[in-house]
């Protein structure tokens, strides 16, 4: 899988924006009495890309995501999702969309099969000749790993299966668009690593665009194209994780053993560091180790500086290494 993930995000990136353009954000702003809860938001997302919004808590993920839904409405600014202003959006646009909440209020005297018969029935008017709705329901339940759990009742089901569940409710209707929040919160391991095959599957062979919000940074980091971070408000940042890492961090740590003491240094070049270093003392050098800064030191690298004051100058240096 994470070959053809890799393959996907090579198709992607080598396009423009162009007519796969699937959600567009201008200017977005969102205000609670007199105070912003969202002040000039922006950024774009393509046909077949995973995008993850990042944040603390109160930063606006919720707001952003549920104004993209067409749930909320918004106080200024421009929207498009799929073409549509969310705040216009009608059925059939509706219909092309998958939302996974953090919790779903479900009706335990369903059994699973029956539930997303029923549930795809509601989307089956929307098919099109290139995107047939819905999952055929035993499709689905093997997709989400629920195929031996199809005649129980939801009432008997355990959490993380109940959280399958709600991936499979997610994407019944084959959406084009679709929105996971928290997804993973409940899967143990092995059900974490079937998730995120499932999202490689959807955006490399169903061309689904994915806008995920997760606190788990290693995750975000293995699943997404592009992240964006969000504070105060504001998008404060928007790259790739190695982008990311790389404009929080230019140096690596690097340590090593020689003559039995420790060694550690941060050199802005790691590999010519290394290279120097096994020439003045070759065979003397053992137990290296080099680190690069990872997501999660680049996030919290991030939001220190934001909530410090520093964040302008951080977002100006940020962009003129992912540009």
């Amino acid at each position: 899988m994470v070959v053809m993930s890799e393959l996907g995000r090579m198709r992607r990136s080598a396009g423009g924006m162009g007519d796969d353009t699937v959600i567009e954000v201008r200017g977005l702003r969102m205000r609670y009495g007199s105070m912003d809860v969202l002040k000039s938001v922006e950024f774009c997302a393509r046909r077949g890309e995973v995008l993850a919004l990042l944040g603390p808590n109160g930063a606006g993920k919720t707001t952003t995501i549920e104004i993209l839904e067409g749930f909320r409405m918004r106080s200024a600014g421009e929207v498009g999702v799929l073409g549509v202003d969310p705040a216009r959006g009608d059925e059939a646009w509706r219909a092309r969309l998958g939302v996974v909440l953090q919790s779903w209020r479900d009706h335990g005297k369903w059994r699973v099969r029956e539930l997303l018969d029923n549930l795809g029935r509601y989307y089956a008017p929307y098919g099109t000749a290139e995107r047939k709705r819905p999952y055929e329901a035993g499709e689905l339940m093997k997709m989400v790993g629920l195929e031996e759990h199809s005649g129980k009742k939801i009432s008997s089901l355990s959490g993380g299966q109940r959280r399958r569940l709600d991936v499979a409710i997610g994407i019944v209707g084959r959406p084009e668009l679709l929105f996971l929040d928290e997804p993973t919160a409940g899967f143990d391991p092995h059900a974490r690593r079937e998730f995120h095959d499932l999202v490689h599957r959807l955006s490399d062979l169903e061309d689904t665009t994915i806008l995920l919000t997760t606190h788990d940074l290693d995750e975000a980091e293995k699943l997404a194209d592009r992240i964006l971070i969000l504070a105060g408000g504001s998008i404060i940042a928007d790259g790739s994780a190695d982008a990311l890492s790389q404009r929080m961090s230019t140096s690596a740590e690097v340590k090593w053993t020689r003559d039995g003491q420790r060694f550690v240094h941060a050199p802005t070049d790691a590999t010519r560091f290394v290279r120097e270093l096994f020439a003045q003392y070759g065979d003397d050098i053992s137990d290296l180790e080099v680190r690069r800064a990872s997501l999660e030191d680049a996030y919290m690298s991030l939001v220190q500086q934001f909530e410090s004051g520093r964040h302008g100058s951080a977002a100006r240096e940020f962009e003129e290494v992912a540009g």
